[in-house]
């Protein structure tokens, strides 16, 4: 009984010396290992000629590492079974240790010495297992996860223009992706279009209809929900604008100004045109005329334009035919702002004593800037040139009043000089 005591505590110094002193060997070669990492960087070439960088003595090292930790596992493993078993069983080891004998959770295979030209073998068949040039099995292929090359997520769309052919393209062709980016929900869209599939065919059918290529970054800009309509649906509207007898010329015109257009179907366009037709009493052709010369009429709301009709003939006092002069001559009216033209007009008739009649026949002063003809009239009025009638001398037309650039009318208007208008503006 004595002898198995004393051969049970042999059994155990020696496991304690021999975890110890590998242990120690192993602690030592991890700083090795910690070190190689830093240094060693070459270049590994693949078949087509280019290089790739990569950390090549630190798979190695990795490997190394494994292998000398599996070759310990196996030999204490080993040394530990077969010292065990030379004994006495282990349930009397177990008695005289006062604890139970376990059986190790690692392999109990053959123990196998541990030489450099043995490692040297297996780091040669561990790099060809990693090898970029081997044939791989189709589960095998499925089963790799290629690494993420866009950001998760992200704020701005300038993180992706790398990465992202369709970005890239459109930045080319100007479009303003920080404009964009502000808007919601229009990045991801723009991220998930593919530039041959989306983008390419729309702006190939822009460029039939006549568009001119530098146009195409400020109507994606401002419409870009344009790269997600149907080229069918596309066809079919431009198709309704001609057989409306709007030219070629002019539809790729009005697309061009209003990049919304064609994201509006045939059935609201055709009630626009009736709208504006009805409601100013306007003939097809003045019809056309207006709404060629300003075609967002067909794509904003009718509510201020409404309204806008309802100001010039209630507080304004124009008459219907009145307005339907103004709107020929100055399509703006309708979707001016409602401040701007009712302080123009205050100004105009009630300051300048400017009548309507003369407002009509010159319409084109209610869409100047208020500025420009308050500082104009004060100016002439200061000289005692502030003279509108046309039927008294040194009469002053409203449209070249509102029209001129400041070196004319003072020359022609004010028979003064520049820097004396420059002078009186400032005492304003």
């Amino acid at each position: 009984m004595t002898m198995a005591s004393t051969y049970a505590q042999l059994c155990l110094r020696c496991r304690s010396h021999i975890c110890s002193k590998t242990l120690t060997s192993a602690g030592q070669y991890y700083t090795q290992v910690r070190h190689c990492n830093t240094v060693t960087r070459v270049p590994t070439k693949i078949s087509n000629g280019l290089s790739i960088w990569g950390n090549r003595t630190t798979t190695q090292t990795r490997l190394r590492w494994k292998q000398h930790m599996c070759y310990y596992n196996d030999f204490t493993a080993k040394y530990l079974t077969t010292e065990a078993t030379k004994g006495k069983p282990a349930e009397d080891l177990a008695r005289t240790d006062g604890a139970a004998y376990q059986t190790p959770l690692v392999p109990n295979s053959d123990a196998v010495p541990v030489t450099e030209n043995h490692l040297v073998s297996l780091d040669l068949d561990a790099a060809a297992e990693f090898s970029a040039l081997e044939e791989i099995t189709d589960e095998e292929a499925v089963s790799i996860s290629p690494p993420s090359f866009m950001p998760p997520a992200s704020t701005s769309l300038r993180d992706y223009v790398d990465k992202s052919e369709t970005l890239s393209k459109l930045v080319q062709l100007g479009v303003n992706l920080w404009k964009l980016e502000q808007r919601p929900n229009v990045g991801s869209m723009l991220l998930r279009l593919d530039f041959n599939k989306d983008v390419a065919p729309r702006l190939l059918f822009l460029k039939e209809i006549g568009v001119e290529d530098s146009h195409f970054g400020y109507m994606i800009t401002h419409n870009p929900f344009f790269l997600t309509e149907t080229l069918e649906n596309l066809q079919t509207r431009v198709k309704y604008l001609k057989s409306k007898k709007f030219s070629s010329v002019t539809v790729a015109s009005m697309v061009s100004k209003a990049p919304y257009l064609l994201n509006f179907s045939v059935k609201r366009l055709d009630n626009r045109l009736g709208f504006y037709q009805q409601q100013l009493k306007l003939s097809a052709f003045h019809t056309r005329n207006i709404v060629a010369r300003l075609p967002r009429l067909l794509c904003g709301s009718l509510e201020p334009v409404k309204e806008n009709l309802k100001v010039c003939e209630i507080e304004l006092g124009f008459k219907a035919n009145e307005i339907q002069h103004i709107v020929i001559v100055v399509p703006k009216v309708l979707t001016a702002n409602k401040r701007k033209l009712t302080q123009i007009f205050d100004f105009l008739h009630n300051t300048m004593k400017v009548p309507h009649h003369l407002i009509v026949k010159f319409p084109q002063v209610l869409n100047t800037k208020y500025l420009r003809l308050r500082e104009r009239h004060q100016f002439l009025d200061y000289l005692g040139k502030a003279q509108y009638d046309p039927s008294q001398p040194n009469y002053i037309a409203l449209d070249r009043l509102a029209s001129l650039p400041d070196e004319t009318f003072c020359t022609e208007l004010a028979l003064a000089t520049l820097e004396d208008f420059y002078l009186f503006q400032k005492t304003l």
